[in-house]
């Protein structure tokens, strides 16, 4: 059938989120790859039968794949950074207690390991924390996205495999630090945050900040897992690194993570610990924004260590001397506990296929993932 210049889909992005490459689709609804792939790029417009069999084949509803451009709904959502006046932007969207809230894809923020297909574009902005978006997904999908934000690698992991077994579910995962993640929960943008960080006053991992970050409001602590957490060194360690105290005796170069991360709090606390001040480490002002970004300051030569975990070191090839055992924990405000997509998602955590991505990594123990290890 020829183009409709207004018929809009989304075959790609559900697609892609079931893990499907544009083959696996053909062949489960018995059409050709360059049907789906012309169907995908708007150039070709499809039969009634072969709408039913991409639906069928996707787990969805034909609305959930077709609809018309001059059909795009209108929502106000919540902004929760500034954008760029006179500048077209790019927004990700979640429905959070009871409001939307938008993500502007802007930046680093527009990208993880592919871009991030766009859910709406600001059509105007109706007050300082407020905009009109034009929506470019289905309103319903969009009410069934749970928002989590926090740094552990291996949260789109458990994401992605929980959309699988429950395809009208979409998870979003937004990189920040652990302090961050908390704050973001605190002000209404997010379900969830993740967290790793140890209070070596009280002796307890993440209650403490949640405690203190979430003063008056109701949540849940669940674990994640416990992952091992150190340096990284270069292969070999030249420079035969195995405490904080050799970074400086060595004379070596560390790369840092910025105020608020676990990563930084545990090589504040491992410096304290051998009285060692932070001016005399070279390196320490340098900083990067997340786990990856440590690697690879190592892996290229700019650092000679970084804090980051055993699994990390292991995906880059470094070495790894292991200084601290932490708890990542997610937080949930108890009112999303309610949720029908929160509840499904936190239902995946027993499953034996999350506990195995979890454990190919390295250094991970899962024997308390699923456990609610408290209430605030």
């Amino acid at each position: 059938m020829k183009q409709d210049s207004e018929l809009r889909n989304s075959l790609r992005s559900i697609r892609t989120r079931l893990g499907m490459s544009q083959q696996d689709l053909a062949n489960l609804a018995g059409v050709t790859r360059q049907t789906i792939s012309g169907v995908e790029s708007g150039q070709y417009s499809p039969s009634v039968a072969i709408t039913l069999r991409l639906a069928k084949a996707l787990g969805c509803q034909v609305e959930d794949l077709f609809w018309f451009e001059q059909d795009s709904p209108f929502v106000e959502a919540l902004l929760t950074k500034s954008v760029p006046e006179g500048q077209q932007v790019r927004v990700s969207l979640a429905q959070v207690g009871g409001q939307w809230v938008a993500y502007p894809l802007v930046g680093k923020d527009a990208f993880r390991l592919e871009m991030i297909p766009v859910d709406g574009e600001v059509e105007s902005q109706t007050s300082a924390e407020k905009i009109q978006v034009r929506l470019f997904e289905d309103i319903n999908k969009l009410s069934n996205t749970v928002t989590i934000a926090g740094c552990s690698p291996v949260v789109p992991l458990w994401a992605k495999a929980a959309e699988r077994w429950h395809p009208q579910m979409r998870v979003q995962c937004n990189y920040v630090n652990s302090l961050a993640a908390l704050q973001s929960l605190n002000r209404g943008e997010i379900h969830i945050a993740g967290m790793h960080l140890y209070d070596p006053e009280t002796l307890e991992y993440n209650i403490p900040f949640a405690r203190k970050i979430l003063a008056g409001k109701n949540a849940a602590l669940i674990t994640l897992g416990m992952w091992e957490e150190g340096l990284l060194v270069q292969p070999g360690n030249p420079k035969d690194i195995k405490t904080v105290t050799d970074i400086v005796e060595a004379g070596a170069a560390i790369i840092n993570r910025e105020e608020g991360s676990g990563s930084r709090m545990l090589l504040e606390q491992a410096l304290q610990q051998e009285q060692i001040s932070f001016d005399v480490v070279k390196g320490f002002n340098w900083i990067v924004g997340n786990h990856f970004d440590v690697a690879q300051a190592v892996v290229s030569g700019i650092a000679d260590a970084g804090i980051s975990t055993s699994s990390i070191a292991a995906s880059f090839g470094l070495e790894f001397i292991p200084l601290h055992q932490s708890r990542y924990d997610l937080v949930i405000l108890k009112e999303y506990l309610e949720e029908a997509p929160v509840q499904q998602l936190l239902s995946t955590l027993g499953h034996r296929l999350i506990h195995s991505q979890l454990e190919v990594l390295g250094g991970y123990d899962t024997s308390k993932t699923g456990d609610v290890v408290a209430t605030i």
